[in-house]
Formats: C-alpha cells, sequence, structure tokens
C-alpha cells in the first residue's frame, strides 16, 4: 500500500472571507473580546449553560467578529495569536461573524509578526439576501 500523503492545510486571510464560506483555517490575532449573556436556562434544567464572547480578530489585511464558545472564551485572551481551524462564516443581521463548531479547534500559538490592519472591519459590511428566479 502506497504511503499516502498528508494535506497541508490553506491558510485564508481575513479580507478572503465571504458569507456562508466553511473549511476556512486562519491565524489571527485577538484584538478584543467582550463576554456576551450567557445561554441557557438559569434554572439547570437545560444542563449546562453556554457561555458566548464576541471577540475582533484579525491580521495584516484586516479584521472580523469571532463569535467564541464556552471553552473557546477562556482562549480568546486580547493580544494573544491563535489558530482557526476548520472555522465558518455565519451571518447574523446581514453581516458576517467567524465561528469554529465542535468539527473544528481553536489554537493558541506564539505570537505572529504582523499588525493587525483595523480600519477593514469584514463585519461591518452588510449584505443582503437575494433570491433569483430561473
Amino acid at each position: 500500500m502506497a504511503e499516502q500523503k498528508k494535506k497541508q492545510p490553506v491558510f485564508t486571510k481575513v479580507e478572503q472571507l465571504r458569507p456562508l464560506a466553511e473549511g476556512l483555517n486562519l491565524t489571527v490575532k485577538v484584538v478584543s473580546s467582550k463576554m456576551i449573556m450567557p445561554r441557557g436556562r438559569g434554572d439547570g434544567t437545560q444542563g449546562r449553560q453556554m457561555r458566548l464572547a464576541e471577540c475582533l480578530v484579525g491580521d495584516e489585511t484586516g479584521i472580523i467578529i469571532f463569535t467564541a464558545r464556552n471553552d473557546q472564551v477562556d482562549l480568546m485572551k486580547e493580544g494573544t495569536t491563535v489558530i482557526l481551524r476548520n472555522a465558518k462564516i455565519d451571518m447574523f443581521k446581514g453581516s458576517m461573524r467567524l465561528a469554529v463548531d465542535k468539527s473544528g479547534r481553536v489554537e493558541v500559538v506564539e505570537t505572529a509578526d504582523f499588525h493587525v490592519k483595523e480600519n477593514n472591519n469584514l463585519s461591518m459590511i452588510e449584505f443582503e439576501r437575494v433570491d433569483i428566479v430561473v
């Protein structure tokens, strides 16, 4: 049996992100992180509460909001460099949000050698869904 070569991941830059893209790999720095309301029922009947944080992350091409869930929240500290593996773009009120679900991974790595371009926020671009009937 022939040896299979491991496929190297392809890394995407923030400015290349598009609505509903998935299977994305990015290296980004955390610009800011803000806890938002925990989800779930307070009486504990639904099990463990979900923790959510909105984090502004970016690279040398732009920034975008990353929605961190549960254990990801602890990794997303301001100034930290992370690799987002198998990330996807979710749409929220017409704008893009980056997310990593259970099929992906968030890894803290050594500080990257780039300055975040903060004047190109992709989450500020509003998209409108247009259905085309053929």
